[in-house]
């Protein structure tokens, strides 16, 4: 159990130092993710009732857009330098190991964007309970995003551009997510409840972390075979 923790840190504080050495790489979703948010209402209008009602669904399209633009790499440079076979020959959980993966992955991708998102709540004149809602759903939503985001990454990892491919694989998975956190958001900002979204919205995020590692370990293997 030491020497699975062991790997599982190590492995975790490689892909951490990994990123914030190529800091353009690590700033680019996040910019992409702000770009979007603030261009929107200079592209629709600046009236404050309209900005309070499609707020939930930029930030949120927005927070997906990123979060796909910042998959690709998961995987690839593991699988250039040959780390990805080291890890495929290793006595140790592979779901256990591809999990450290995806947490680096969210922590340097999902948790900014957690970060940033009252400044724009703020930003497109949200009411305080969307915003505090808003956090919810993004807290719930990112890493259930990066899980299901990943297994789509390990299944197209030996392709040279399968950036569209993934696109394609993981983008219809996402739109559930989607609709459920901006309906959650939307309906805060009514006075309405919103358990039910949130509830749900957990629901998945415990099935993604059940099975997720799972799928993303017997993906890499095919993918590598």
């Amino acid at each position: 159990m030491n020497g699975l923790a062991s790997a599982f840190l190590a492995i975790l504080r490689r892909d951490l130092v990994l990123a914030f050495r190529h800091r353009g790489e690590l700033a680019n979703p996040l910019l992409f993710f702000l770009i979007i948010v603030t261009l929107y209402p200079l592209g629709v209008s600046p009236d404050p009732e309209l900005l309070r009602r499609i707020a939930p669904g930029v930030i949120w399209i927005a927070a997906l857009l990123a979060a796909l633009f910042s998959l690709e790499n998961l995987f690839r440079s593991d699988f250039d330098d040959g780390s990805l076979e080291q890890m495929l020959l290793s006595p140790r959980s592979l779901a256990l190991l591809v999990i450290a993966k995806v947490l680096a992955h969210w922590l340097v991708s999902g948790l900014p964007m957690l970060l940033l998102a009252p400044l724009l709540a703020l930003l497109l004149d949200m009411p305080s309970r969307a915003a505090w809602t808003l956090e919810t759903t993004l807290a719930i939503g990112t890493p259930l995003l990066s899980l299901i985001g990943a297994i789509g990454v390990a299944l197209t990892v030996g392709l040279k551009r399968g950036g569209i491919l993934l696109t394609l694989l993981i983008l219809p998975l996402y739109i559930p997510v989607l609709i459920f956190a901006t309906n959650a958001v939307a309906a805060a900002g009514a006075g309405m409840p919103v358990e039910g979204q949130l509830y749900f919205l957990a629901a998945l995020l415990a099935l993604a972390l059940t099975l997720a590692p799972v799928a993303i370990a017997a993906a890499l293997r095919i993918s590598m075979s």
